[in-house]
Parts: C-alpha cells; sequence; structure tokens
C-alpha cells in the first residue's frame, strides 16, 4: 500500500505522477463520473486545491454534498444558471502588458471554437483587434466589443488608451478607411455570432461585471477549490461551451503566470474537465504542453475518441502520462490496444464491466505500468451541506442580478 491522489490503493497515482495528466474514456454509464468525484474528494480531504469543470452539473452538485465543513469557506461554486445571483468572470480584468496578446488569443479561440465551421480570417482579425484593444483599457469587459466596433465615440476613447502602435495603426487608419458598406459586411458576423451571445442575459451579467470577485490565481496558488456548474440543460449548448473555454483559458493564463515564480513556489492544481472536447479548443494544445511545468495538473474525461479532432486527440495521447480506460466501443478499442502498448487486447476494452478499468501509468521516474482494477464505492454523502455552500457562495462572489442590470444599463448609456 501507498499514499495515492486516488486514496489508499496497492497500485496508485502519487503527485508526482499526476503531473504527467490523466486521460478517462468510457462509454457513459461505465464509471467515469464516480472515478471522478473518488478522485476530487480524496484531494478535496488531503488539502490540495481542485477544480472542475462540469457541463452536466450533476457531479458539480454532488460535489457540494460531500466538501468538509473545513474546506467549506475555501469553496467557490460558480453556476450561470443561478440567474439571480451571477458571478462575474472578466478576463480583461487586471491583464498585464505581458499577457494581452495570449488574453485576446483565448478569447478568439473560444468564440472560434463555437463556430469554427463558418469561421472566417477576416472575423478572427477584426475579433482579435477588438479584444487586445480592450485589454488595455481599465474597467472594460467583453461587452465593448460591439460597441467598439459601432460606436465612434466608444472607439476613440478605447485607441486612446491603447499603447501597441500596430493595434492603434489598425484601429486610426485601416478599420477608419473602410467605406460604410464594406465596414457593416465586415463586422456583421461578429455581431451576429458573437453580439448575439454576449447579449443574452446569462452570458451579458457574468461577463458584463467588471471585476473578479473569484480570482482564478488566487485559488490556484492558495490551493483553494473551484466548482464550475455549466449544466448545458440550464443555460444552452454554446453558452455552456463558451463559459467553459473561458474558464479554462484563465487556469492556463494563471499557470502561465506562475514563470514569475520559483519552481519550489508553484502550488500543485488539479484541474478536472468533464466531457472536455466541448471545450478543447485550438489553445488547448498548448495547455496540455505547458501545464505540467507550471503544475497545473489535468483530467480530462469523455466518451470516445471521435469525438476530437485530430490535433487535439494527437496531443491528448502524446501528452498525457496516465489513460484510465473503461467500457468503449471497439473502434476506441482498437485505438486504446496500441495507446496500452498491446498490454490488453480490444476485447477486453470492449467486455469491461461497470466500475472497472484498465489502467496505463507512466511514473515521473519514465516506467510504464498497468493494472486492471475496480472503483471503490462513493463516499459517504452529508445531506445539508450543500444549501449551506451555496448560500455561502452567493453571499461571497455573487452580485445580485438587479445591480448588475443597473450598472450594465448605466454603461450602455455612458459616453466616454
Amino acid at each position: 500500500m501507498r499514499q495515492a491522489w486516488g486514496g489508499e490503493v496497492p497500485f496508485g497515482l502519487d503527485v508526482a505522477d499526476a503531473r504527467y495528466h490523466t486521460y478517462i474514456i468510457g462509454k457513459t454509464g461505465s464509471g467515469k463520473t464516480t472515478l471522478l468525484r473518488n478522485l476530487i474528494l480524496q484531494l478535496v480531504q488531503q488539502g490540495h486545491g481542485v477544480g472542475l469543470i462540469d457541463p452536466h452539473g450533476d457531479l458539480a452538485e454532488d460535489l457540494l454534498l460531500h466538501i468538509p465543513p473545513a474546506r467549506a469557506e475555501q469553496t467557490a461554486y460558480f453556476r450561470p444558471g443561478d440567474l439571480d445571483h451571477p458571478i462575474g468572470l472578466n478576463l480583461l480584468s487586471q491583464t498585464t502588458p505581458e499577457d494581452r496578446h495570449l488574453v485576446a488569443s483565448g478569447i478568439v479561440s473560444a468564440f472560434k471554437g463555437l463556430w469554427h465551421e463558418s469561421w472566417g480570417p477576416r472575423l478572427e482579425y477584426i475579433l482579435h483587434n477588438a479584444v487586445a484593444a480592450l485589454a488595455h483599457c481599465p474597467n472594460t469587459t467583453l461587452l465593448g466589443i460591439n460597441r467598439l466596433l459601432t460606436d465612434p465615440a466608444y472607439r476613440r476613447w478605447v485607441v486612446n488608451q491603447v499603447t501597441d502602435p500596430f493595434l492603434c495603426d489598425f484601429w486610426e487608419n485601416e478599420y477608419e478607411s473602410w467605406d460604410t458598406r464594406f465596414m457593416r459586411e465586415a463586422i456583421a458576423p461578429i455581431q451576429n455570432k458573437v453580439g448575439q451571445l454576449l447579449l443574452s442575459p446569462v452570458i451579458r451579467n457574468i461577463i458584463g461585471q467588471v471585476s473578479n470577485k473569484v480570482s482564478i490565481p488566487f485559488v490556484m496558488n492558495e490551493g483553494r477549490i473551484f466548482i464550475a456548474n455549466l449544466s448545458k440543460g440550464e443555460i444552452g449548448h454554446d453558452k455552456s461551451n463558451l463559459l467553459g473555454s473561458l474558464l479554462i483559458t484563465q487556469f492556463q493564463l494563471a499557470a502561465m503566470a506562475r514563470n514569475r515564480q520559483l519552481e519550489h513556489e508553484r502550488r500543485d492544481f488539479y484541474l478536472f474537465v468533464d466531457e472536455f472536447q466541448n471545450f478543447a479548443t485550438e489553445s488547448f494544445t498548448s495547455i496540455l504542453a505547458e501545464a505540467r511545468k507550471y503544475r497545473l495538473n489535468l483530467t480530462l474525461s469523455h466518451q470516445y475518441i471521435a469525438q476530437l479532432s485530430p490535433t487535439v486527440r494527437d496531443a491528448v495521447f502524446g501528452n498525457v502520462g496516465t489513460l484510465v480506460a473503461f467500457r468503449v466501443g471497439y473502434a476506441d478499442a482498437e485505438h486504446l490496444h496500441g495507446e496500452f502498448g498491446h498490454e490488453f487486447q480490444p476485447n477486453q476494452f470492449v467486455d469491461l464491466p461497470r466500475y472497472q478499468t484498465l489502467i496505463r501509468n507512466q511514473s515521473a521516474d519514465g516506467g510504464m505500468h498497468f493494472q486492471r482494477t475496480q472503483l471503490s464505492p462513493p463516499i459517504e454523502t452529508h445531506e445539508g451541506r450543500r444549501e449551506r455552500l451555496i448560500k455561502r457562495c452567493r453571499e461571497r462572489f455573487a452580485t445580485p442580478r438587479p445591480e448588475v442590470e443597473e450598472k450594465l444599463t448605466r454603461w450602455l448609456k455612458h459616453n466616454p
């Protein structure tokens, strides 16, 4: 027996192994959620910093029943479906000159992931320049995108604060040189796609708040708990995917900001992303490649390999050290047969009973280990904790909806 981040088991994952990331695959009902819950709660009980991005909401809700009282004050619960208590999410808040390009790229990548089939280079060019310009300004949010494109007075106010000469040149010379018809055609896709999504009440009351009462860098560096319930049933597919992608971008930026810390000062943080293919934007591949050295340890879960683009698929299998396979279809079994070094036959992946897994673990010393294991039973629940924790998070992190909407109305009418 040895101490592992999944608990005391004959063979498990220690912290050093977890830094090489974990990939979990399996059909619906095979046991993935139970494994995620057990791993997260073991880490919580051991005092580690943990994050969860859950597009279904069931796991997030379930975890609230299990957070120990000693860690309740260290927990932030983000649920966009709680319409009367929106928690702000502003990626433009407190950006440094070094971060602006990464912030703009991450935000544009999140939008592109939603509409990649109808995305064009001109749309991306204008949108990137809009986000980059807004990142130079204090007290701005993504709601400023449409206003920047259509309001000359607001555009002058923004550009006057931009310090990048190439960005200034775009807005002062190139953009202003377009005739009315060309400009209308150029910005219409942004207004139709990005603008429509940002102006939905669910999204605008979250990303329209100037300040972030939940600081992702603080969560990571202080070993706190962050649970995001992005239930598609409550807020819709596109909104869930956008918010999840923006959150992952925030974790990426917070991790990369650790390059200013000495290596021994970087505290391990464990980020779990369920159905991660929904948030696997172009920038996701760089997170997989770079997160380890910044101690952002990823656990990614989904149902079948075909959900991933070839680029993301190659990044996953090229960077994760631990593969956990529940029952899969035969096409995935053939692929996993190779990833597991032919240690298990394809039919062994296909015929796995519920709650049984095949695991390939690459340890920190480079060795490969294989095992077949049965999941532990669900951890004991504690009814009553959830409502207390939700109430506490509303009081600490949320802003009442009427207050948010009143501020947004004033911003819309204000001439800079």
